[in-house]
């Protein structure tokens, strides 16, 4: 199992650069689009590796993880990230293991245990400590999205829980980018239209994204929601551990008192998070 953990693990560690290759190398004034282009050819690859059309009563499934796990989760995640600090939006993501376990215990009926919950809070401060600065100021239309990302990533968390026995977790990751990132690109052309072409710096980022950030991400991490449960969402903590990391590499700055304070209860949280959950 702890294998399995490390694997998973790989997943929000590569989503903890997503920030940092958008705002430095894609369209921040494209949010939605980038969100599309991120999730549509990265399931189209994965459909390569894997040319197999699930029945569609899976497919259905399929789109429903897809619209709230890529599609709504997408835009509101690149929406907070290109109108508020990283770490606030951080901050307020790391809410997503406590709604997984609140949201279980209604779809699953899986009542949370309280050391769960206290994991969670712990993981919030934790983060918070992390990657806030004095100078983040809250955008409500950018706190909002950060709050909905968080919610909508939560359910299809619990959803791919209940239902990832209805196909592999490649055909799971595959369908839920590809029904996602189809839901979400024609509004994005809608209210954005195109951006300018991409230049090499934009097509290397796009890249990383794509490959790493989103088709192995997403496998990774649906194959390790189908052996260590929704109770993997604390595994999610490790996004912003990395996002600060690679903020503080680029500037040539060390963790402060505080931040690692912040990265021991993170990791503990963490810990404590999937152990229990996966005991319950």
């Amino acid at each position: 199992m702890l294998r399995t953990i490390l694997i998973t693990l790989l997943g929000p560690m590569l989503w903890g650069t997503t920030y940092a290759v958008f705002t430095e190398t894609l369209p921040v004034s494209h949010p939605l689009l980038v969100g599309a282009m991120r999730a549509l050819p990265a399931g189209l690859i994965l459909l390569a590796l894997n040319p197999r059309i699930p029945p569609p009563a899976a497919l259905l499934r399929h789109a429903v993880i897809g619209f709230s796990n890529i599609g709504l989760f997408f835009a509101l995640l690149f929406v907070a990230a290109s109108r508020m600090p990283g770490g606030l939006a951080a901050t307020l993501g790391a809410l997503q293991p406590l709604v997984v376990v609140l949201i279980s215990a209604i779809l699953i009926g899986r009542a949370p245990h309280p050391v769960q919950v206290l994991a969670g809070i712990a993981g919030v401060i934790g983060v918070g400590l992390l990657v806030l600065s004095p100078d983040a100021h809250p955008d409500p239309i950018g706190v909002a999205a950060a709050i909905g990302g968080a919610l909508s990533m939560a359910i299809g968390t619990v959803l791919i829980d209940r239902w990832g026995r209805m196909g592999t977790p490649l055909e799971t990751a595959t369908w839920q980018l590809i029904f996602g990132g189809a839901m979400l690109l024609p509004v994005a052309l809608f209210f954005e239209g195109l951006p300018p072409a991409p230049g090499l710096t934009e097509l290397l980022g796009y890249s990383w994204l794509l490959l790493l950030g989103t088709a192995f991400a997403y496998f990774v991490w649906t194959r390790g929601i189908g052996r260590i449960g929704s109770s993997a969402a604390y595994l999610g903590l490790a996004s912003p551990v990395v996002a600060t990391a690679i903020g503080a590499i680029a500037l040539g700055e060390w963790f402060s008192p505080l931040q690692w304070a912040g990265m021991v209860l993170v990791i503990g949280a963490t810990a404590v998070g999937v152990s229990i959950g996966r005991r319950a």
